[in-house]
């Protein structure tokens, strides 16, 4: 079914309704062409309540995926797992927790990409393996997938899913080797981006990809190991942070404990950059810099590059209001919540009339007339995808009495897909990849438009040694310079499926 959204100034592009619910999938029907994370995952070790402190920990982790959730727990003989469709509270209850019995354990949360929303895919992944059971949950992607995918499948393979997960479980099982030494071979077979945990009846292994590309931290409770894809997991179960886990790095907890090893030597250093702009909780550190902190600073710096006259600074909520609160406390104009988020359009608001489709972002989104009105605004967001969603914001503000709107974009134009686990559009929907920045501007209805500079960016996160190249980020989607390999002759894959 398809639709069209009429503002104040002009009328929309139609979008597609794809779904049953208002949010399924993360195609570009959804209102909000926001990136989408793919996944997040959290792990433990040497815990009697571990299944409990993944329920937690998943928790935490909702914003990195809504779709799925699954808990896999082994004591030691056996395991016990669950999976489900939907969020983490409705996935588990009281009596499932009560079911997963076992000291180690991992979990997931998962998004997928439109029409691949499936329980086959939900993750922990979980396999009959010769030497008992293995499960296998992951954050990012694999960029040669579909060429080790053919290969194997042209061997003998038989893939039940269509997740990027599942290689690494069929190259695990066709090598002679045991399982660490085999994970270890089958690992350096990978190209991309990942955080990987494996789990045996008796051993939790952790991997992280050669240049750290997916976030991934260990924490200690006690006696116990905790492992996540972002800080703010551990704080909510009172775990320490100890540190974020190496690229290249592989570590083994089994009966002797914990043993540091590494699959591969470490090479450029590259953590995703829009995990600080955009996907992590504003309360995780990443490498030593506090979310929140780098955000105020983006802001800060970006008002220092693209200063604006104005009257009030609001951010689009939520990953945005740090970076306002940076702008307004450098400028001293006053930070106002110009905008607000309804929190309860999710997976409930099923099917709504066709007057309220026409309402378009106001489903998510409102503006707030007794504070915008006659006022000339500095609208602070985190990045333009397709343009959409900023034209209609900005509309937004306009029909609620804005004299001005000025957007700063605290990063610089998003040009290039992602090939490491963030689901973008192809290169052509990607509006700064063929409009000027004052064509952009036109695009979205802005009295002005400025983007923050690849400098300030790197400047702002902080928290690296200054000897890493790009500030041991990756900018790959703004400046189109890989860490990695991309191209396999038609056989690779971008966005995420897994």
């Amino acid at each position: 079914m398809s639709y069209e959204i009429k503002t104040g100034k002009e009328q929309a592009a139609p979008i597609l309704w794809t779904g049953d619910f208002y949010n399924e999938g993360t195609g570009s029907g959804d209102i909000f062409d926001t990136l989408k994370e793919e996944c997040g995952v959290f792990g433990v070790f040497g815990h009697p309540e571990a299944a409990s402190m993944s329920y937690y920990g998943l928790h935490a982790l909702q914003h990195r995926g809504e779709e799925s959730a699954g808990i896999c727990v082994a004591d030691g003989r056996d395991f016990n797992y669950h999976r489900g469709m939907g969020l983490v509270k409705e996935v588990f209850d009281k009596d499932k927790i009560a079911s997963l019995v076992g000291d180690m354990s991992i979990g997931h949360v998962r998004y997928s990409t439109s029409g691949d929303s499936r329980l086959t895919n939900a993750q922990p992944l979980v396999f009959k393996y010769r030497d008992g059971d293995l499960a296998i949950a992951t954050n990012g992607n694999i960029v040669n997938e579909p060429l080790i995918r053919k290969q194997l499948e042209q061997s003998g393979s038989i893939f039940q899913t269509t997740s990027d997960t599942e290689v690494l479980a069929h190259l695990i099982a066709r090598s002679p080797k045991e399982f660490v030494e085999a994970a270890k071979e089958a690992l350096q077979q990978l190209v991309g981006g990942f955080a990987f945990m494996l789990m045996t009846n008796d051993k939790l292994v952790i991997a992280s990809d050669s240049h750290g590309l997916r976030p991934l931290v260990m924490g200690r409770v006690g006696e116990a190991y905790v492992f996540a894809s972002e800080s703010c997991a551990l704080e909510v179960i009172g775990a320490e942070l100890v540190r974020d886990i190496e690229p290249g790095e592989l570590l083994v907890l089994g009966k002797d404990g914990l043993r540091e090893d590494r699959f591969t030597e470490p090479k450029r250093k590259a953590l995703c950059a829009m995990e600080y702009i955009y996907f992590a909780r504003p309360d995780s550190d990443l490498n030593g810099s506090n979310l929140h902190s780098a955000r105020k600073r983006m802001g800060s710096r970006m008002a220092l590059e693209a200063f604006v006259d104005a009257d009030i600074v609001t951010g689009v909520p939520d990953s945005s209001i740090s970076a306002a609160i940076g702008y307004a406390e450098q400028t001293g104009i006053p930070y106002e919540l110009g905008l607000i988020k309804n929190k309860y359009t999710g997976r409930t608001f099923i099917q709504p009339s066709q007057e309220l489709r026409e309402q378009g972002v106001k489903m998510k989104l409102s503006a707030v007339r007794r504070v915008v009105e006659g006022q000339r605004v500095v609208m602070i967001d985190d990045s333009i995808v397709r343009g959409t969603t900023s034209r209609r914001i900005v509309n937004l503000l306009r029909e609620a009495g804005a004299a001005e709107v000025h957007v700063r974009i605290t990063s610089p134009p998003f040009k290039n897909p992602c090939f490491y686990g963030i689901d973008t559009p192809d290169r052509r929907e990607l509006i700064a990849s063929y409009k000027t920045i004052e064509e952009m501007r036109e695009e979205i209805n802005a009295d002005s438009l400025a983007f923050l500079s690849p400098e300030g960016l790197i400047t702002s996160i902080g928290g690296y040694n200054s000897n890493d190249y790009k500030g041991g980020l990756c900018l790959s989607c703004f400046d189109n310079d890989y860490p990695t390999q991309v191209d396999f002759g038609g056989e690779e894959k971008d966005g995420c499926s897994c």
